[in-house]
């Protein structure tokens, strides 16, 4: 039996990894336990390069709001947040454009609990503690617990989560209701991991990942650029993570050696058609 610490809401079973907290590990956080840890590895054995993974798909989602910023974007809403950590949506977002709104969705009791007690204070931030999978009440408690405004242009970001959607919820129709609520203008940002590299590799990781809360599938980038249906996909497209507007001087510097196999994880920003 796991110790539980103080940190941790009664609700939540400590014994069964987490995703959220399985990410929170691969970035080096303290909000984990033992099974997530224990989990990650067994992950990290199959695909040794996931907490490089992890770190560009954080990177990508810096890169993300500060261009969708630049953009005069002044609503995000972050779906399946996770456990607030270094570089967080808010944190961007005052950099580049003060004053913007964010609102933060997660189901993971440990990402809310965390996300709620730092972000109490914090101005034009919001916690809503539901699922992603249900747009509609997603969208209903947003809109009650912040001054977000669907008739304004929202960016919504999916940053590394439809992989934990699996294809009986049927994650484009959950993505067009997201679409289909907010205004055009609207953005939508997706990072994803792909098998077109390494189906293998990326099967053995999805063998680990079903023994979490959230089991997790790779996808095609077909199948992923179908999520884009009814946006337009600003410049690159849908390409490697690692490819999207990079620095360059972080590029040349890439652990992995500029390598998209090694990563296999895909992402693109898209604005809704009017």
């Amino acid at each position: 039996m796991q110790h539980r610490p103080t940190w941790a809401p009664d609700e939540v079973d400590i014994e069964r990894p987490s995703v959220a907290r399985m990410y929170d590990y691969f970035l080096g956080g303290s909000h984990n336990f033992p099974s997530d840890r224990e989990l990650a590895k067994q992950a990290q054995s199959v695909f040794p390069d996931a907490p490089y993974v992890v770190r560009a798909n954080r990177a990508f989602l810096g890169r993300a709001v500060a261009a969708l910023c630049a953009a005069g974007v002044e609503q995000f809403l972050d779906l399946g947040s996770g456990i607030p950590t270094v570089g967080n949506v808010h944190e961007v977002v005052a950099a580049h454009r003060p004053g913007a709104r964010t609102v933060y969705v997660d189901s993971d009791p440990v990402a809310i609990a965390h996300a709620s007690a730092l972000l109490r204070d914090t101005a034009d931030v919001a916690v809503v503690h539901a699922d992603l999978r249900d747009p509609a009440a997603v969208l209903r408690e947003a809109t009650s617990v912040s001054d977000l405004d669907l008739t304004r242009p929202v960016a919504v970001l999916l940053v590394s989560v439809l992989p934990f959607v699996p294809d009986e919820d049927d994650p484009a129709r959950i993505v067009a209701a997201y679409r289909d609520a907010t205004a055009p203008g609207s953005y939508l940002a997706i990072s994803h991991g792909t098998n077109d590299y390494r189906p293998k590799q990326v099967g053995e990781v999805e063998t680990v990942y079903a023994k979490t809360t959230q089991p997790g599938v790779f996808r095609s980038k077909d199948e992923v650029e179908g999520f884009f249906a009814g946006y337009e996909l600003l410049d690159p497209g849908l390409v490697d993570v690692i490819h999207w507007r990079p620095e360059p001087e972080v590029l040349r510097a890439d652990p992995l050696g500029g390598d998209p196999a090694r990563y296999s994880l895909i992402a693109g920003v898209g604005r809704r058609l009017g």
